[in-house]
């Protein structure tokens, strides 16, 4: 059986970690990786539901991984806080 690969950013410390919630955590993640975006933008991306999107959302802010931007609609980006993924640095 094949182990699926989670960001790791997407576990929480406060929070048991589920397959279902990693998932949708490393999903939205990814999608941030790229650029802030506000929570409907990335429930479309990421095939998701707005409530599930919220959702997390709220629990990687808790965690100081995400923050909020500016008014509502809020822009959501990722802090510098949280596991990082490790970078091959030698050629």
């Amino acid at each position: 059986m094949l182990k699926e690969a989670y960001h790791p950013k997407a576990f929480l410390s406060i929070k048991r970690n589920v397959r279902p919630g990693l998932t949708a955590r490393t999903r939205i993640v990814l999608l941030l990786e790229k650029e802030a975006s506000n929570a409907k933008s990335i429930a479309q991306k990421a095939k998701l539901s707005y409530g599930v999107v919220l959702h997390h959302l709220h629990l990687l802010e808790t965690e100081n991984i995400l923050i909020r931007k500016g008014k509502r609609p809020y822009l959501w980006e990722l802090t510098g806080a949280g596991q990082q993924r490790l970078t091959n640095t030698h050629s």
